[in-house]
């Protein structure tokens, strides 16, 4: 059973939470990368990224400092974040999740058309009993 944070998630899983095994700043990068065009709190990124808010500002704090995210704004008492796209390597890795999930999609649906090319033979041939 799904605890309610995996519920409450913006994104199912993203193709960088796949790719590292569902770790906190890789679903934090996955958020902010799909939802590069606004910035959010500490509480609405670990709430949309599924990650817990301790892991959250643990995490949020090495991104920072990694330079992939930056502080945009204070709303009330509310440090607001988002995507550094000024960074090159934010630019890269935003890149490398597009191709990885175009990867993704592009083996599903192989693996799709294969299932369904092997479907339509066995209607072709009748089982003989």
């Amino acid at each position: 059973m799904k605890n309610q944070t995996e519920t409450e998630k913006a994104i199912e899983s993203g193709p960088l939470e796949r790719l590292f095994n569902g770790t906190a700043p890789a679903k934090i990068l996955d958020f902010l990368t799909v939802f590069r065009d606004y910035d959010y709190s500490k509480m609405d990124i670990a709430k949309n990224s599924g990650v817990s808010f301790r892991h959250a500002l643990r995490e949020i704090e090495k991104l920072e400092q990694l330079n992939l995210i930056k502080q945009t704004r204070t709303v009330g008492h509310a440090q607001m974040y988002k995507l550094n796209i000024d960074n090159p390597a934010t630019t890269h890795l935003s890149k490398f999740a597009l191709q990885l999930a175009s990867t993704e999609v592009d083996h599903e649906l192989a693996k799709q058309q294969k299932e369904q090319h092997y479907k339509e033979k066995a209607k072709e041939k009748p089982i003989l009993t």
